[in-house]
């Protein structure tokens, strides 16, 4: 049951990578021509981009999160605005759990919301609107370092230190959006979560840099995992469990935002219960989860905690000073 999210081939030099570059290439050129041509809106809010350089795997999401929770605790009204990435709505649209589905405005979409009001739009300019509309004191954009459409106050590039930039070229040829030099130059810091086995520190000197890292907050099950996971690089899920002293007993691979059928998790239930073990999952797999299954499966609670807090509220007071005026 493995079905690759990301090809190998992405994380190393190779001859795969070399065949392909010429598309990488021109995919390169037309981002950055898009960009160049692009005239960006400036909202009466700032916006806080909160996005990466590799497709999928980062820790966008989870840096999101923490940050629309740290502004809100210090008084100002975040609205997180996503595109609503595996969703039919096309926005804008605000998401309500109660109302919406993963079918509909997609998985992020509903881990977020469940933080501070959410917006999805694939118009981010009209998605920007309507959190200002809807009483946004800052907006913070998951995702959309690579949409020229709205000016960034303040963007971040989160790199997983584990991956960093991978093979280092671009969609097909490697995981980057856009090279990895014209990601940096646009950052006003980076994110850099975890440790840098990927030896990226060269690469990032004289750009900011915030360290964090990602910790469980959910208790672990005893005994034999099944763990499944549809995200942009499962291997990381599957080593975080490890990391936490969870002992798994087979691992299982979709594609991001992999839409789950009932005969799939029925087949995992099945070599859950052959095995003596428990099901568990990601936090964003599980809101692509009916009631019923989502009652059966443990999830993998994660959350961003900063190594240094005070570099952190030092970027986002110049943010702050303005959502409060």
């Amino acid at each position: 049951m493995k079905k690759r999210s990301t090809p190998e081939f992405w994380a190393r030099p190779g001859l795969a990578q070399a065949v392909l570059e010429p598309l990488a290439w021109a995919n390169a050129a037309a981002g950055a021509a898009r960009r160049a041509l692009a005239t960006p809106w400036r909202a009466s809010v700032p916006v806080l981009c909160v996005g990466n350089a590799v497709a999928g795997g980062a820790g966008k999401t989870p840096v999101s999160l923490s940050l629309a929770q740290r502004l809100s605790a210090r008084g100002a009204r975040p609205f997180l605005l996503s595109r609503g990435y595996g969703g039919t709505e096309p926005g804008p649209l605000r998401v309500d759990a109660a109302r919406h589905d993963a079918n509909a405005v997609g998985d992020e979409a509903l881990l977020l919301a469940a933080a501070a009001p959410t917006i999805i739009a694939r118009d981010r300019v009209a998605g920007a609107r309507a959190a200002i509309a809807a009483g946004a004191g800052i907006i913070v954009m998951d995702d959309g370092f690579q949409n020229p459409s709205l000016v960034k106050d303040c963007a971040l590039l989160v790199v997983d230190g584990a991956y960093g930039f991978g093979n280092g070229s671009v969609i097909p040829a490697g995981p980057l959006r856009e090279s990895a030099a014209g990601a940096l130059a646009r950052a006003d810091a980076v994110v850099l979560i975890g440790a840098d086995e990927a030896g990226v520190a060269p690469r990032l000197a004289g750009t900011r840099v915030l360290a964090a890292e990602l910790a469980v907050t959910s208790a672990l099950p005893t005994g034999p995992l099944v763990a499944f996971a549809g995200i942009g690089r499962p291997q990381k899920f599957f080593r975080t469990i490890e990391a936490a002293g969870g002992s798994i007993a087979t691992r299982h691979e979709f594609p991001d935002h992999h839409p789950y059928d009932e005969a799939e998790l029925q087949r995992l239930a099945d070599v859950a219960q052959k095995l003596g073990a428990r099901l568990i999952t990601t936090a964003k797999d599980a809101a692509r989860l009916g009631a019923p299954w989502r009652a059966r499966i443990d999830v993998l609670e994660i959350e961003v905690r900063w190594r240094d807090e005070a570099a952190l509220d030092a970027l986002l007071a110049p943010l702050l000073t303005r959502a409060h005026g």
